[in-house]
């Protein structure tokens, strides 16, 4: 049997306060509690809560055939335990099931296998402790970095940490020829499986669902296993990859995107010869069929599927290159409030939302941005920055007279 594998990523930053700079060295609290929490309560309301119950629901009415994997970001979970205990409480009934996986991730949602190493293992055994805690022992087999971001030696370092499989883009510049419809090896270490989004029929769904112009709309279960049943018999795996917040958030309920998601996997059981999967039985069960060369990495972002949505432009080069110069510094210091800050400020959204691209994709970063510009997002991270060095530098000079 062919197989489905459903992966959705469960994320949501701390959002930063308006920080101006005359607030620099006076406030050192950095994050909108009232909009993080308000967004968080209304994610909940229009996704988390319904589309895990239609999840639970389908899982128990199918006994385990529908599975689906998550990843959950810590930055998210925190959020959960401060604002949503309700939510994290239907994803332990999700998970309890046995047909529910987790993944790891980095802690803050950051971008730091692009910059520092040390950091980023750091932070994914953080991610690693914090889904074992609420998730009674859990112990991922798979990872999912930030943005789908991989390179060949990002995925050899994955390995190292003792990883089975990693997902990531099916982007066309790197498969040329080739399917995502097959699991791939890592270039450096193939024992580490690579997974890869099938972007097209993913998308149909995260993107397009609700679009009246798209020529394709209605999006139908039967015209959905109508295209999968198109896929060749060779292809045995379909990685539909997507942000969770896809469902109710994205696309609302007035879409018919939960309906269309509660019939789904009867038409895919009563009209194609494809099941479903969990992404760590992808890994271990399909055939490999090859090496993936990565050398330069790749994302899900945009038609370019490469890194420019989070560092293309000065703006987000001189911000980045800044919060890491301090990396060194941050590791020797023992104050929970920094360290807490030093992960939050890593989150990928900052970044992203100083992207000045204004084409293809400039909508697409808008819709995410609770800045007026990409210039205001700039300045209000970089004004916090600015305080975060100072407080870093006391606590080093401090540190060294003690």
């Amino acid at each position: 049997m062919r197989t489905i594998c459903f992966y959705f990523q469960v994320h949501q930053p701390l959002r930063i306060k308006p920080y101006r700079f005359f607030d620099i060295g006076d406030d050192h609290y950095y994050w909108d509690d009232y909009s993080n929490k308000s967004i968080m309560r209304k994610v909940a309301q229009k996704c988390y809560l319904p589309m895990n119950a239609l999840l639970l629901d389908l899982i128990n009415h199918y006994n385990g055939a529908f599975k689906v994997s998550f990843s959950i970001s810590g930055v998210c979970l925190d959020q959960f335990e401060a604002y949503a205990p309700d939510v994290l409480e239907s994803f332990k009934k999700l998970v309890a099931t046995g047909h529910v996986e987790l993944l790891n991730e980095t802690d803050g949602h950051s971008l730091s296998a692009l910059k520092n190493k040390d950091e980023f293992v750091r932070l994914v055994k953080i991610h690693q402790e914090k889904i074992k805690k609420h998730f009674n022992g859990y112990e991922p087999k798979i990872f999912r970095n930030t943005e789908l971001i991989y390179s060949d030696t990002i995925g050899a370092t994955v390995a190292e940490l003792g990883y089975e499989g990693i997902l990531t883009e099916g982007a066309k510049h790197i498969l040329g020829w080739k399917s995502p419809n097959f699991v791939y090896k890592n270039s450096i270490n193939p024992e580490l499986k690579v997974l890869l989004k099938n972007f097209q029929l993913s998308d149909d769904i995260a993107f397009r669902f609700s679009n009246k112009s798209w020529p394709d709309y209605p999006l139908t279960t039967d015209k959905f296993v109508k295209w999968i049943n198109a896929i060749p018999k060779e292809e045995e795996t379909l990685n539909l990859f997507m942000d969770y917040e896809t469902f109710g958030e994205h696309q609302w309920a007035d879409s018919g995107i939960f309906e269309f998601m509660r019939a789904l996997p009867e038409a895919v059981f009563r009209g194609s010869d494809f099941g479903f999967s969990t992404t760590s039985e992808v890994a271990r069960n399909a055939k490999i069929v090859s090496s993936i060369h990565v050398p330069t990495p790749i994302s899900w972002a945009d038609e370019e599927r490469d890194l420019t949505a989070w560092l293309g432009n000065d703006l987000q080069d001189e911000a980045f290159g800044k919060l890491y110069e301090l990396a060194d510094k941050v590791k020797g210091i023992d104050d929970e409030e920094i360290q807490r800050d030093w992960i939050y400020l890593q989150t990928s959204d900052h970044f992203y939302y100083m992207c000045t691209k204004f084409f293809s994709d400039g909508d697409i970063h808008a819709y995410f941005s609770p800045y007026d510009s990409p210039y205001d997002a700039f300045i209000n991270y970089m004004n916090v920055l600015s305080d975060f060095i100072l407080r870093v530098e006391k606590k080093v000079k401090d540190n060294k007279s003690s």
